[in-house]
Parts: structure tokens; C-alpha cells; sequence
């Protein structure tokens, strides 16, 4: 586990641009239905990791201002 917060960051920003590349360049919107379901979970597990890529910078970018 990333103890630090600009470790964390790091770590976050790159596991959100992971998922968006790897989402975007497989997810066929009109594809079968069977793997529909496994799409828009995966879809959903993005969208939560780019927001917490967010929090996670706000957080940090709140940080260095008090310092």
C-alpha cells in the first residue's frame, strides 16, 4: 500500500488512464449482447476510477497549497 499522497496520485492517474485506454479502445457500443453487461460494469468501474483519480488530486492540490 501507497502511504503517501503523491504517491497515491501517481498511482490513481495512471490506473484512471489505464481503464479509459483499455475501455475506449474495446468496448464496441453496438456488439453482442451477451458481453453487454461485463462492458457497462467495466464502463462503471472507469468512470469510479477517474473520479477518484479526482478526489485524489484535489486532495493533493489542497495539500501542497498549506505547505
Amino acid at each position: 500500500m501507497i502511504k503517501s499522497l503523491k504517491g497515491q496520485f501517481i498511482l490513481s492517474i495512471f490506473v484512471a488512464i489505464g481503464f479509459v485506454y483499455s475501455t475506449f479502445s474495446t468496448i464496441e457500443f453496438t456488439g453482442d449482447e451477451r458481453f453487454l453487461s461485463v462492458l457497462v460494469l467495466f464502463f462503471f468501474i472507469m468512470i469510479l476510477s477517474v473520479f477518484n483519480a479526482g478526489l485524489l488530486s484535489e486532495k493533493y492540490i489542497q495539500t501542497r497549497k498549506k505547505k
